[in-house]
């Protein structure tokens, strides 16, 4: 464990105590409940079709119970959207929210009731104290932005790992330390400007003024990935800038930490951008890490982008394949929130995808297939099926050429999280 960042110096209670009062005197994220009447905040991890691909390879049977725990709700994004999306499957669930913050509770709790949620026990307590809570074994827990502020990360994560059916799996995001360059010594320049037993307000003052002064060298301002503190919320500003404990983990960092917890890291959601490939051209450097394991490709495309700010990523107890994968022609193809008839119609044959990874201009290149594909997933239809219906329009492919242009869709577009697989239940 010692590539692990240690725990911090200083007292553990006074640490917590500060903390807990954070959140209680401002809840994060900013959630307004009435919001909920015109959208679902969606994201990772946690999103129903990434926990059946990466933790049950595509195989889990939604109508039957699942057990899932929000480890630090915080206001309530992830359970808002797990409680919503399994309702929406008709899943007999029951979701656990636990938080030390009973002003986050309250957010989420009037969240669900707006959303007339009821599949969902909200519960004040530390996820360290689930020994003693009494909460039971879960299928899938989600810890989003938690760990990273807790006294000791590894023992945090071995205790949600304890809490898990032998099965199970968890989605976890942790601060990424390339990503955040500059945070840190920002962090360390505050607290000697104005300690962390100071008014909340002096602080955030202090903090703008400290912003608004930064030479052009400093680390912090050359810092391009990094937004939060310009959204114009104190909370979000406090939380970046001001929090009284929180670290960053590389690639190694984690994958030694959910194996010392008894898990297996499975994936990270989109697995883009952790591959080398998607960062560097140059054939004689790329043979070089084409034969790297899984894990040192990760490790070396972040040090090669450096600008990943936050891991989101999934783990697993169970020492089998978890993970969905487009081999099994009974797979279907899902689009994760996109609409299939107006992606195609924007995949255009001979026309590459764009999109900007904070900051990387990245291109790829779509088989001629693509748009015709793309178009013919539904949810519903398995790969063969597409194949099948292909063939209705009179424009069938060689089956061969169907299933190596699919594959080089489905790397592409499961990339960047917009494509996940699952199977019928019982195949």
């Amino acid at each position: 464990m010692s590539d692990i960042p240690p725990p911090t110096d200083g007292s553990t209670a006074a640490a917590d105590a500060r903390v807990r009062a954070q959140y209680e005197a401002m809840p994060y994220p900013p959630r307004d409940p009435a919001d909920e009447a015109r959208r679902l905040v969606v994201g990772s991890p946690s999103h129903w079709l990434e926990i059946n691909h990466y933790l049950f390879a595509g195989r889990r049977d939604f109508r039957m119970p699942l057990r899932a725990l929000i480890a630090g709700g915080g206001t309530g994004d992830a359970c808002v959207m797990l409680s919503q999306q399994l309702q929406d499957q008709r899943c007999p669930a029951e979701i656990v929210y636990l938080d030390i913050s009973t002003a986050s509770r309250a957010v989420c709790e009037s969240r669900l009731a707006a959303r007339g949620l009821r599949n969902v026990r909200c519960v004040t307590g530390s996820l360290m104290d689930l020994p003693s809570l009494g909460l039971g074994q879960f299928d899938y827990i989600d810890c989003t932005g938690v760990l990273h502020h807790l006294d000791d990360p590894a023992a945090g994560m071995k205790t949600l790992a304890n809490a898990l059916q032998p099965e199970g799996g968890m989605g976890v995001m942790l601060y990424g330390e390339y990503g955040r360059a500059g945070v840190y010594p920002m962090q360390d320049m505050l607290r000697a400007l104005v300690p962390e037993e100071s008014d909340p307000a002096e602080r955030v003052a202090m903090a703008k003024r400290l912003i608004r002064f930064l030479p052009p060298t400093n680390l912090f301002r050359r810092n391009p990935f990094l937004s939060d503190h310009v959204s114009g919320n104190d909370g979000a500003l406090y939380d970046l800038l001001l929090h009284s404990r929180d670290r960053a983990y590389t690639v190694p960092q984690i994958a030694e930490m959910t194996r010392h917890a008894g898990l297996r890291l499975v994936g990270f959601a989109e697995p883009l951008r952790y591959e080398p490939a998607t960062y560097m051209s140059d054939p004689q450097i790329s043979r070089r890490f084409a034969d790297m394991p899984f894990l040192e490709r990760a490790a070396f495309a972040e040090r090669l982008a450096s600008n990943l700010r936050t891991h989101v990523f999934y783990a697993t107890k169970a020492g089998y394949d978890t993970v969905a994968r487009p081999e099994d022609t009974l797979a279907i193809p899902v689009l994760r929130e996109l609409d299939a008839a107006q992606l195609a119609q924007g995949l255009r044959p001979g026309m590459p995808l764009v999109a900007n990874l904070d900051g990387f201009p990245w291109r790829a290149t779509l088989p001629p297939l693509a748009n015709q594909i793309v178009a013919l997933i539904d949810g519903r239809r398995t790969i063969a099926e597409i194949y099948t219906a292909m063939g209705a329009s009179g424009s069938q492919p060689l089956w061969d050429d169907f299933r190596d242009q699919f594959e080089q869709l489905y790397v592409v577009l499961n990339g960047i999280n917009h494509i996940l697989l699952r199977f019928r239940p019982g195949r």
